[in-house]
């Protein structure tokens, strides 16, 4: 399955105008062959808004929801994006992922969550692993701060997933992450990872950009740079299959030592 990444950081604000950069940033991957195309965190309004946040947070059935899904049925392909999710009283940093005939497969709610920004204005979420079936690959999603933590990735791992999907808000100085972290994460866990960043200053944030899509093999299939940009990868299960098999990290483990851990 060929993936998109969008590399953006749209309009912080402007949930209208950030429904069209998704709407014209689909047409593009569906016209290069994709089959999924993934948009940052909180790409939907914005991350460094403040009290906007709560004011603009939707229900995953919402308004922006449904748009999102005509985006995707008209486009014909799977379309997975971050927002701020409001459910009854509480707000969440989730991301969503929608079929390319409109269906809504799974969302997620971040379960770690970044500094005191983050803490003052989200709830965090307490299912660790959210998964749903794509064009043959269990796809799975984390949202930025979560792949940081191996737990997170491994649980993942031992559940299936083949293509892991990070919307991330990703700042300096940890650009080490997208470069370092993510293609090892993708190698021990034997699966594909997919880091889709926000780009520019925003607030108080620097966002930098190096999205990328790193394969089982930890080497990077696409990484964009610190521009805007909509990149393209393929992930491929024949490989991921291969791979897993000459791999022995999850078949060596051995879990009866590792209750120290939790």
């Amino acid at each position: 399955m060929r993936t998109a990444l969008l590399q953006s950081s749209g309009r912080p604000g402007s949930v209208a105008e950030n429904l069209k950069v998704l709407d014209d940033a689909a047409g593009r991957a569906a016209a290069a062959g994709a089959g999924l195309v993934i948009a940052p965190e909180m790409f939907l309004t914005g991350y460094a808004i403040g009290d906007d946040i709560a004011r603009l947070a939707e229900a995953a059935d919402g308004d922006s929801a449904d748009t999102v899904a005509e985006i995707a049925a008209r486009h014909g392909l799977a379309v997975a994006y971050g927002y701020p999710e409001r459910d009854g009283g509480t707000v969440y940093n989730s991301a969503q992922l929608i079929s390319a005939d409109g269906t809504r497969l799974a969302n997620y709610r971040k379960t770690h969550l970044f500094g005191c920004f983050e803490r003052d204005h989200f709830t965090p979420g307490e299912q660790q692993v959210v998964q749903a079936e794509l064009n043959g690959l269990r796809v799975g999603i984390l949202i930025c701060y979560d792949v940081e933590f191996p737990e997170n990735v491994r649980a993942h791992a031992l559940a299936g997933t083949d293509l892991l999907v990070v919307p991330t808000a990703q700042m300096h100085p940890f650009q080490f992450v997208a470069e370092s972290m993510i293609p090892v994460r993708a190698f021990e866990n034997q699966m594909y990872v997919a880091y889709v960043n926000r780009v520019g200053r925003e607030g108080e944030f620097e966002f930098v950009g190096l999205s990328t899509l790193a394969g089982p093999d930890g080497v990077a299939r696409t990484r964009a740079g610190r521009e805007e940009d909509l990149v393209f990868a393929d992930t491929d299960p024949v490989l991921l299959a291969a791979s897993r098999e000459a791999n022995p990290y999850l078949k060596d483990r051995r879990p009866g030592l590792y209750g120290s851990l939790v």
